[in-house]
């Protein structure tokens, strides 16, 4: 059986691992690219797009794909009408992995946004200390409000992505705990939290920290994704796939 899998995520990475070494199984990790040094995983790493559905259908086509999962990252919204599209046109079955959203808890200060640019608009005017994790792809949009303090946490390199006076940028790759979530926001001084309802638990710790310290948190919703067979984990991905493959 192949097997394609979009990845990018720790879902990914986690049922690449429980796929690789299977007898009968020939697996390939599909990554966007946007990462300039991934993890390294065994089995073998196609980079960059594909060219829209129709690339993705000729892709399966050509390499005789079996089984497509898309297990790609919760705003990744478009790779995933991709992958329905070219599900649907080629006859190859899908399976998504969606990552169950983060829900509101006692104690969150939640304001809700469909868009970056709504989270913008939510800081205000008046000046205060932000902390920014939305992905690097997406910071340039806060350099239409200057006037805030900026503590920017990306995975790769922020370079001049975000032209605004006062800019504090973190590289890092997560997992992050509430503690030490906890000890950054307090040291920045940090006032409000910007961040994507991205789920799961290896950035959860932010968070919590928020509600720990009172801080309002601008979260923006999920876009939507098509209505196709899903299971929320890896391990529920790897129990399906396995089951195909015995029978």
């Amino acid at each position: 059986m192949r097997i394609l899998i979009l990845g990018g995520t720790g879902e990914a990475s986690a049922l690449v691992r429980g796929l690789g070494s299977r007898a009968g199984l020939s697996v390939t990790l599909s990554l966007a690219g946007r990462t300039a040094a991934p993890a390294r995983e065994p089995v073998p790493t196609r980079i960059g797009g594909f060219g829209g559905a129709e690339g993705l259908a000729r892709y399966l086509r050509a390499h005789a794909i079996d089984r497509l999962v898309d297990a790609t990252h919760p705003f990744a919204a478009r790779i995933s009408r991709n992958a329905a599209a070219a599900a649907a046109e080629t006859g190859v079955p899908l399976l998504a992995i969606r990552r169950p959203p983060w829900i509101r808890q006692a104690g969150d200060a939640w304001i809700e946004v469909d868009t970056i640019a709504q989270s913008v608009d939510a800081l205000g005017v008046d000046p205060k200390t932000v902390f920014l994790t939305v992905g690097r792809m997406e910071v340039a949009a806060f350099a239409n409000a200057p006037q805030h303090d900026y503590v920017v946490r990306t995975i790769e390199p922020l370079g001049e992505a975000m032209p605004v006076p006062r800019l504090t940028a973190i590289r890092a790759r997560g997992p992050f705990d509430e503690a030490a979530e906890t000890v950054l926001m307090r040291e920045a001084g940090i006032a409000v939290l910007v961040t994507k309802n991205a789920g799961g638990n290896a950035t959860y710790g932010k968070i919590a920290a928020a509600r720990v310290l009172g801080l309002p948190v601008v979260i923006v919703r999920r876009p939507w994704k098509p209505d196709v067979p899903s299971v929320a984990d890896a391990e529920a991905a790897l129990d399906r796939l396995s089951g195909t493959a015995r029978g």
